[in-house]
């Protein structure tokens, strides 16, 4: 529950520091006096987007902070799924700058608007004329629905396969989609891989084909000028291996004499043996070179159609011409297999789609069984709330297809009086009927919910006697299992609080200012009494008041 609020520079106030029980809390206090400020101090703590406008001096920094007693609600769960640090007493502190940025804190660690929303939500339940609204809408009917029916587990893991049963569909059609468009290639893609698989492809192949063509092309030049190069180094004449080896000879009778000498016979016995080298690979290039027009004509034919390969496909070599080739067979294995990948999903789908049905039957069942309930208790509020003849038509219907929150399609329907015909909510009540049954619904909720604080903004407008007085006193038995906070006009409710709380304002150095004070024992009554028969006080008004207190 809320136990302690502290909020600066906010609006209207200043510097205004609360402390809150538990049980049933009444917040009065003039129009204008600054009851909304309080409620969008809160909404703040609760995660709604900041507005730089709210600053009281905007060249100071707004700060909002709010102590929580959470230890008997069951929320470890919600700090561990948002990974932050749990604490019996949880402080949640909001900042607006004068620059306009907000900041937000748990615990202080920062967090997310996004996970203050998740947390708030479970703290505290504002109720306004904005959520009378929205209790027309399908969602808030549901909730009110599961939260009786007790499918939380249910809406859970009916929730993780329609996100496995949408992802299925989703990549089926991906694939079905892609498969429609990868018939119109595979035939072409197939005879394309197909002329690559044959030409078997080796890389660095195209280089010792064009090396092998010019050699065989040009075999007669290059016998010729091997020959000649032969004769040339073994003529006994004028060869050079005959002259270099004479030279070898005339060098060694005098290599003795000095080092320089020594060093020239060296360098010539070196030049001989590698001449020597030369020449035998002459011979050998000499006696290993044959003309083979066959082979040229292969080789001819080969490179023809590396080119024209490379050519077909754009490609700068055989490497790149290999890596085509693997793109080729990915796709043509991709179009092979869809057939095969098509059916693991229908498969899929068909078994998400079965899980859905059956767990969207449990959910169904379970639902129908609690409206008869449901509609009892509504419809014995609304007989204390001075609508005797108020009927509600819950209808649930298990459709075919697959909602957010199961298969059902939910018709709420009312009729504020006899003989009346059932409607939709917001066409068959007017604004305080709708307060009422909102009462209503938030008083069988209670039962149900585990909330640790509900605050009721002026949920009693529209009403008064008898059926604001039957307002309280169910606002007062919430508050046996809650704690409940009523903002009201009302003397009657007013009464039934086991504390109150006046906001008011006042001018100090001609600035307004709001604040908050606990009222007790004489100013209470004096409250309630101006409430009733308003500033001028009345004997019987204050007689009233004490009346209404005991």
């Amino acid at each position: 529950m809320l136990t302690a609020l502290s909020i600066k520079n906010y609006a209207l106030i200043d510097d205004l520091q609360a402390n809150f029980k538990g049980g049933f809390t009444i917040i009065t206090g003039e129009t204008g006096a600054g009851k909304s400020i309080l409620l969008g101090a809160l909404s703040l703590i609760l995660g709604k987007r900041a507005d730089l406008s709210s600053l009281k001096d905007d060249s100071q920094k707004c700060v909002i902070e709010a102590v929580f007693d959470i230890a008997r609600y069951n929320l470890k769960s919600v700090f561990d799924q948002e990974d932050l640090d749990f604490e019996e007493q949880t402080i949640i502190r909001r900042e607006i700058l004068p620059s306009g940025k907000s900041r937000a804190f748990v615990n202080d660690t920062p967090v997310t608007l996004s996970s203050l929303q998740i947390l708030g939500e479970r703290l505290i339940d504002i109720h306004s004329q904005h959520q009378t609204l929205k209790m027309t809408d399908d969602e808030f009917q549901f909730q009110v629905i599961d939260a009786l029916a007790g499918v939380e587990q249910e809406l859970l893991d009916y929730s993780a396969h329609l996100k496995s049963y949408k992802q299925f569909k989703k990549e089926l059609k991906k694939l079905s989609d892609f498969q429609a468009e990868a018939n119109k290639e595979h035939e072409y893609n197939s005879f394309l891989l197909q002329e690559l698989i044959e030409a078997k492809l080796v890389d660095g192949e195209l280089e010792s084909l064009e090396e092998e063509y010019e050699t065989l092309d040009n075999i007669e030049a290059i016998k010729e000028k091997i020959v000649a190069s032969h004769q040339l180094l073994n003529d006994e004449q004028i060869g050079a291996l005959s002259i270099l080896t004479e030279v070898k000879a005339s060098f060694s009778k005098i290599a003795s004499f000095s080092a320089n000498y020594k060093e020239l016979y060296n360098r010539i016995d070196s030049s001989l043996i590698e001449l020597y080298d030369i020449f035998s690979e002459i011979e050998a290039s000499e006696d290993a070179l044959e003309a083979d027009p066959n082979r040229l004509e292969q080789v001819n034919n080969r490179l023809q159609l590396l080119q024209n390969l490379l050519k077909k496909h754009l490609a700068t070599d055989i490497t790149e011409l290999i890596q085509i080739q693997n793109s080729l067979e990915d796709k043509v294995s991709v179009t092979e297999n869809l057939d095969k990948n098509i059916k693991k999903l229908q498969d899929q789908i068909a078994a998400e789609t079965a899980v859905l049905d059956s767990l969207g039957k449990q959910i169904h069942e379970k639902r129908q069984a609690i409206i008869p309930d449901l509609k009892l208790q509504l419809e014995a509020y609304l007989q204390e709330l001075g609508m005797p003849n108020a009927q509600f038509n819950i209808t649930l219907t298990l459709d075919e297809g697959y909602f957010e929150n199961g298969k059902d399609v939910l018709q709420f329907l009312f009729s504020a009086n006899k003989g009346g015909s059932f409607k939709a909510l917001n066409k068959a009540a007017s604004g305080g009927e709708l307060s009422r049954i909102m009462l209503a619904i938030k008083a069988v909720l209670s039962k149900y919910m585990q909330l640790p604080t509900i605050m009721f903004d002026e949920i009693d407008t529209g009403v008064s006697g008898e059926v604001s007085n039957k307002m309280g006193g169910i606002m007062k038995q919430m508050s046996k299992n809650m704690q409940v906070f009523a903002i009201t006009h009302l003397p009657q409710v007013a009464a039934k609080g086991d504390s109150h709380l006046k906001v008011y304002k006042e001018d100090v150095n001609q600035i307004t200012t709001s604040n908050l004070i606990e009222l007790s024992g004489e100013d209470r009554v004096v409250e309630i009494a101006q409430m009733l028969g308003g500033l001028e006080l009345s004997s019987s008004a204050l007689a009233h008041a004490k009346q209404l207190l005991n």
